[in-house]
């Protein structure tokens, strides 16, 4: 396999095979976009390295956070995209790019509207709050998993009338003497090679979590962590962007994930934690307030002994984790254990019965405990636990990018045609882990493909409604 190139010159082939916009990349940020330049009249090529559209959001649970959609009003939620971008800003300590919180959090609910009126039927996950969101607004389809919400973005898309080219592995950019991009060269099964030429190119293809070598050098937490994202996830975006002389930003940040059930290599919800559940080492103690959130517990998750902890929880929190398709794979894998009492879970966890029996009688409402958090009811017997640990989930890092996902050079100008959203591009999580607000990747998927199909569209003379 060819390393990622940018080429100067004219492009063999191109003439053959041209569309107005290409896009790298078939998840949810690229087939947002195409559906949206599809439905305007605008040819479009989507180049997808895998049989059928997956990557991240395959791998995701599938939920969009947005405020003010029409769903999210329906269900009589008083929220707004100001109040859903101050959440992303505290949860990033105010670290997230102010331009792109802005635009992600105001576009978000036309997205969604606009993916509902291609027959998406969406729902507003209830009963419970993702840490750090003060409202419910992450948007589920029935199926809450993000295979089907890339199923559905692919039929849409398609059915709008965009081009979907699978086993085309993105290897070439090619640009004229201004610096225009003018096609992509793609690698097929048998090596041979598809040149595609474009009047406007967006990058919407991947982050860097699957190329050791970066994590390395970017996120030296994560370094030998398992990496439960997509393997196409490789860096092609910071090369191409390197070699075209773009900006990078927020190359520190990036969600992890401290709830990966081990052996299993399934994704538990972090539902269990915000439910009342509990995180517990192998010396039978709590270790942090696991309200925080998921990204950052990550990192407090691999600190531990072995790297390895449980999830700890009880009948009415596996009552509301059964509801998430993810968890009924993981205990068909035999992830859930059962235990009758304290002394049973010490047991099993290998740890001292009483030290246990102390961390849990912690579980308890009133004031705050030695982490910080506060319980509103007990756990109670039998426990249920889950032996988890960190993982790295996707990038948060990437080319720098306006308002209008126009890719940025040093100077802070924008590349004559080149777009870029989703994991390519800087997210809103800031530049550290604990800067990930639930949901942000596909916030920054789904309203970042939307913007970027209003700014193509504008660099053709054309404008969306």
């Amino acid at each position: 396999m060819s390393a990622p190139q940018v080429l100067r010159g004219k492009a063999p082939g191109a003439d053959a095979m041209h569309v107005p916009v290409a896009i790298i990349g078939a998840g949810a940020c690229g087939l947002t976009a195409a559906l949206r330049l599809a439905d305007a009249g605008i040819e479009t090529v989507l180049i997808e390295r895998d049989a059928a559209p997956s990557g991240s959001t395959a791998l995701s649970s599938g939920f969009i956070p947005a405020a003010g959609s029409a769903v999210q009003r329906a269900a009589g939620i008083e929220d707004d995209a100001q109040r859903f971008a101050a959440d992303i800003q505290a949860k990033a300590g105010g670290a997230a790019a102010p331009h792109l919180v802005a635009a992600y959090t105001e576009a978000a609910a036309a997205a969604m509207d606009g993916l509902a009126s291609h027959g998406l039927v969406f729902e507003v996950l209830d009963g419970f709050l993702y840490p750090g969101h003060s409202a419910r607004r992450m948007h589920t389809l029935p199926e809450r998993t993000g295979a089907a919400l890339v199923a559905a973005l692919e039929r849409a898309a398609t059915g709008a009338g965009a081009y979907l080219l699978t086993r085309a592995l993105a290897r070439q950019i090619w640009t004229d003497g201004d610096g225009r991009i003018t096609a992509v060269g793609c690698e097929r099964p048998d090596g041979s090679m598809d040149v595609i030429g474009c009047d406007v190119l967006i990058l919407a293809c991947n982050g860097f979590g699957g190329n050791s070598e970066m994590v390395d050098k970017y996120l030296p937490a994560m370094r030998g962590a398992i990496y439960g994202g997509h393997v196409g996830n490789d860096g092609s975006a910071i090369e191409w962007g390197a070699q075209l002389g773009a900006r990078l930003a927020d190359l520190g940040g990036y969600q992890g994930h401290g709830s990966w059930a081990t052996p299993q290599g399934a994704l538990i919800s972090w539902a269990v934690m915000m439910d009342g559940g509990v995180q517990i080492n192998g010396a039978g103690r709590r270790f942090h307030d696991e309200t925080h959130g998921y990204s950052e517990a990550a990192v407090h998750v691999l600190a531990q002994p072995g790297g390895v902890a449980w999830n700890v929880f009880d009948d009415r929190t596996l009552a509301l984790a059964r509801g998430f398709p993810d968890f009924v794979e993981a205990e068909a894998g035999h992830a859930l254990r059962t235990c009758a009492d304290a002394t049973a879970l010490a047991a099993m966890i290998g740890c001292d019965a009483d030290t246990l029996r102390a961390t849990l009688a912690g579980v308890a409402p009133g004031l705050a405990d030695a982490h910080g958090r506060r319980f509103e009811r007990v756990l109670q017997a039998p426990y249920h636990a889950i032996k988890v640990t960190g993982a790295l989930f996707h990038t948060q890092g990437g080319l720098d990018i306006d308002a209008h996902c126009r890719v940025l050079d040093p100077s802070g100008n924008a590349l004559p045609n080149l777009l870029a959203a989703g994991g390519a591009a800087r997210g809103v999580s800031g530049n550290d882990v604990s800067g990930y607000l639930s949901g942000n990747g596909l916030l920054s998927a789904v309203a970042g493909g939307h913007i970027a199909a209003a700014t193509a569209a504008s660099l053709l003379g054309r404008q969306l409604s």
